[in-house]
């Protein structure tokens, strides 16, 4: 859950320290006993991620703050549509306005982008994952976003699994030597995937026994290719530059996986707003 996730909650108060510094200067000019209730809005269409930050936001503010009506994280929004209404000190709500619409707009975002392109692979075999091109803290975060919009994550950390890219192919001496290396320090449990540049460490890497293969920045039709030649004997995953322009056509190569840095490193947060009632 990220309301009780340690580091969400030291991320929310970070942003809460940065945003609040030492106090509200604006709402200052209000009534330190006035009351008000607001409504969380979508400006512009998309899937709602991260809507549990707003009562999270609330608690670690001290401010007693009443939120109904908080829609599931992964609701689909429409112009105009409500996703909380909350109740409370009229300093809170509007002290807190921002740093919640920074988190909610940015997660909303990256669940929308997933949604889109995860509806380009319907009727395909491909699934749709995230990587690790996040923004720093605020890994569990976009994950949750992606999941939240019919994404898979891939590993949430180094030490989630084992993905020997180029660099770790070049500095061993080979992809045969990689995957042996691999297999000497992973527990039996995790599976190898490893990064391949072509026809040759393809046939390599499936010599070596590796688990999973990663086609790196492969053209659509030798993705074709290399699909028929594995013929399913390990899952081929697809990564290098996909944009929705590309994606159906990758997905249409017969991959089991497509790997898009740009859902967590350049989705345009979704337009939100915060309105008193």
């Amino acid at each position: 859950m990220l309301d009780w996730n340690p580091r969400v909650q030291d991320l929310v108060r970070l942003a809460l320290a940065e945003d609040l510094d030492t106090w509200d200067l604006t709402s200052a000019l209000l009534p330190a006993d006035a009351r008000a209730t607001g409504r969380f809005v979508a400006k512009a269409p998309g899937v709602l991620a991260g809507g549990v930050l707003v009562p999270l936001v609330y608690r670690e503010m001290g401010a007693h703050v009443t939120v109904q009506g908080l829609a599931p994280d992964g609701t689909r929004l429409s112009p105009g549509d409500a996703f909380a209404t909350v109740e409370g000190p009229v300093r809170a709500l509007l002290a807190a306005e921002r740093t919640i619409l920074n988190f909610v707009m940015r997660l909303s975002g990256i669940a929308t982008a997933t949604a889109a392109l995860v509806q380009l692979a319907e009727g395909t075999r491909a699934h749709v994952v995230d990587t690790r091109k996040t923004t720093p803290g605020w890994r569990a975060l976009e994950k949750h976003a992606v999941a939240v919009g019919g994404g898979q994550n891939h590993r949430h950390s180094l030490s989630g699994g084992v993905l020997v890219k180029n660099n770790h192919v070049d500095a061993a001496g080979g992809v045969r030597q990689a995957v042996a290396g691999a297999r000497r320090v992973a527990p039996i449990t995790v599976k190898i995937e490893i990064e391949v540049r072509d026809d040759a460490e393809l046939d390599e890497a499936l010599a070596a026994g590796a688990d999973l293969i990663m086609l790196d920045h492969f053209p659509p039709e030798a993705m074709r290719r290399a699909v028929a030649h594995v013929a399913g004997r390990v899952p081929l995953e697809a990564s290098g530059n996909v944009t929705a322009a590309t994606l159906r056509a990758i997905a249409e190569t017969g991959v089991d996986y497509i790997s898009v840095g740009a859902l967590t490193h350049s989705s345009p947060a979704l337009d939100l707003a915060f309105r008193l009632a």
